[in-house]
């Protein structure tokens, strides 16, 4: 699957796309996880203490917006879709 990275993300990874290779059946936070894995400074911009998202994070999959609270890392995946990963953005 494809993964298109945004912002603070691109600077951290050094890549604008990734490919995954996950199992068919593998939720969101199977790809959060094998994203942390394989880029391991990107954590904090992800996840807060306890492992979970930080409420800012989007997640779009295929264009449409995953649900960003603990049942959108549930969301189930297919190896052809693509992800977008927004980080959070400071405001002022």
């Amino acid at each position: 699957m494809e993964v298109h990275f945004f912002a603070t993300l691109r600077q951290i990874t050094g890549q604008k796309t990734v490919e995954f290779d996950l199992p068919e059946g593998a939720t969101t936070r199977e790809l959060v996880d094998a994203i942390v894995h394989r880029f391991p400074p990107i954590r904090r911009e992800l996840l807060d203490e306890d492992g979970e998202l930080w409420p800012y994070v989007h997640i779009f999959i295929n264009g449409r917006d995953a649900p960003f609270l603990k049942e959108g890392l549930d969301t189930v995946l297919t190896t052809d879709d693509t992800v977008n990963i927004f980080p959070p953005v400071a405001g002022g």
